[in-house]
């Protein structure tokens, strides 16, 4: 061979290997990043070019399913009563990345494209069937769901409904809403023209409130601190300690007052259930001074404040849907903590943090992780994964629970009858918190859980610029929603 063809030659074979060495890394090493880039337009044909998995109620109501139609894409995605469930399935577009819901914490399962489907996809392309993805079966209670929107249509608010013993969530709301059908149409510029208009939207109808929105909580924190205080072994229900008409703020000139004179005790000082019972700020604030930060904090941790909590999915299923983190502040003067302690100043909690709070108080103090997937099938019914219930921390001992119990009790037996339901104990504590300083913005909070002896369900709900006392906005909401938990 001369010079020339073996150069020739060699320079065959090194663009054969140089060709061969691209080819691996875009189909191995880059494949993923490939497949994930919104540029790939194959990819957005073959996310479209089959079923996706069905979302459904814990019932089998049908939340989100793929149909069958006659353009480009082949399949278009529907969401039954859209608005209801938005917070719960989040959407799933083919101009808008999955970024929320169900629709994207478990995208790689709804696609078809998970591991644990690899099985699946061989037999569909041996066998000449379509590859349909996997079909999730979630925790929510649809009666409930809808119960609670319908309750909270027309307000800014938010409810969350769990299950004390599993952490299983059985209803998921938050309104304003929108309807995650305007954006699965296939008509691109129709849905970038909807997802600005909800993006600019001034009510924010995006925006899951129930983990996503950080409130101040109000004196539903009060049970918080009660906790603590109970956990210290120096209070018992009983237990008389400092209240009165008003209490002036460590360190400043500023009065702390009461909503209503029972809250002031007598001579100077209540029980802890009529502190509870009344919602005595005098008294919280002087408790959670006494107490100190640390501990208040330390009791907070163990509820779940601090840190994010992941409600569904991983980084393997898709996007996971956590809520952000709820806080009590720490390290600041005596004044802060006295107002912290009420549920006000730097305290601040999403609404399934409360109902996570309510949650532990009716399960003995053990706190469940919260869960919205009771289970994940693929197209042959097969089971690929089951929930199952899972200890997130003892928030604080049987006894403790026991005691908190009975002064939410005294709560709806002393203040709030209105709550009360025939042949049911209920445990409930309200808030108002103010939210501006004109006095006037308040949040309307209540947290309840019954039956009270063997809680089947533990609510939070917040509406948010109520502008009235807690009671006056949250108690025929409430009922209605534990009267209905109680046919079930």
């Amino acid at each position: 061979m001369n010079n020339s063809l073996r150069q020739l030659f060699t320079a065959v074979v090194v663009l054969f290997v140089i060709l061969g060495m691209s080819s691996s890394v875009i189909m191995a090493i880059k494949a993923d990043a490939l497949n994930a880039d919104p540029r790939n337009g194959r990819t957005l044909y073959h996310e479209f070019d089959a079923p996706r998995g069905a979302i459904l109620a814990a019932d089998g109501t049908v939340l989100a399913e793929s149909t069958a139609v006659n353009d480009a894409f082949k399949y278009q995605r529907s969401y039954s009563n859209g608005p209801v469930y938005a917070p719960v399935t989040g959407y799933f577009s083919i101009s808008q990345n999955a970024d929320r819901g169900i629709e994207a914490s478990r995208g790689t399962l709804l696609s078809g494209r998970s591991d644990t489907l690899i099985w699946q996809r061989f037999k569909s392309l041996f066998s000449g069937t379509e590859n349909t993805g996997a079909s999730i079966e979630t925790s929510i209670d649809t009666k409930l769901q809808t119960l609670a929107y319908s309750l909270l249509k027309g307000k800014d608010a938010s409810l969350v409904a769990i299950e004390p013993s599993t952490g299983r969530i059985l209803a998921m709301v938050s309104t304003p809403s929108y309807d995650p059908n305007t954006l699965a149409s296939h008509d691109a510029t129709a849905v970038n023209k909807a997802y600005a208009k909800l993006t600019s939207d001034s009510s924010n109808p995006m925006l899951n409130r129930a983990t996503s929105e950080l409130y101040p909580p109000g004196s539903t924190f009060k049970t918080v601190v009660a906790a603590a205080a109970l956990e210290s072994g120096k209070y018992d229900v009983d237990t008389e300690i400092p209240a009165g008409a008003s209490y002036t703020l460590p360190g400043t000139m500023t009065e702390l007052t009461n909503v209503g004179t029972a809250a002031n005790g007598t001579n100077g000082k209540i029980t802890f259930e009529d502190a509870l019972a009344y919602s005595s700020n005098t008294a919280f604030a002087q408790l959670g001074t006494a107490l100190g930060d640390d501990v208040i904090a330390e009791q907070a941790k163990k509820l779940g404040f601090g840190t994010s909590i992941t409600l569904d999915g991983s980084a393997s299923t898709g996007l996971p849907m956590k809520a952000v983190a709820s806080s009590f502040p720490t390290g600041v003067s005596s004044d802060k903590v006295a107002l912290a302690s009420i549920g006000q100043g730097d305290t601040l909690e999403t609404p399934l943090q409360n109902a996570m709070v309510a949650a532990a108080i009716a399960n003995g103090g053990k706190l469940m992780e919260p869960t919205l997937v009771d289970c994940v099938r693929s197209s042959d019914l097969s089971v690929l994964s089951q929930t199952t219930a899972t200890l997130k921390s003892q928030a604080f001992s049987s006894k403790t629970a026991d005691k908190l119990t009975t002064m939410m009790e005294a709560v709806v037996s002393k203040e709030l009858t209105g709550l009360s339901i025939d042949g049911v104990k209920v445990a409930a504590k309200t808030g108002t918190s103010q939210t501006g300083t004109d006095g006037e913005s308040t949040d309307a909070w209540m947290m309840a859980f019954a039956p009270a002896n063997d809680a089947k369900i533990a609510i939070a709900l917040v509406v948010h610029d109520a502008n009235e006392l807690s009671y006056k906005v949250t108690t025929p909401i409430m009922k209605q929603m534990l009267e209905e938990a109680m046919k079930e």
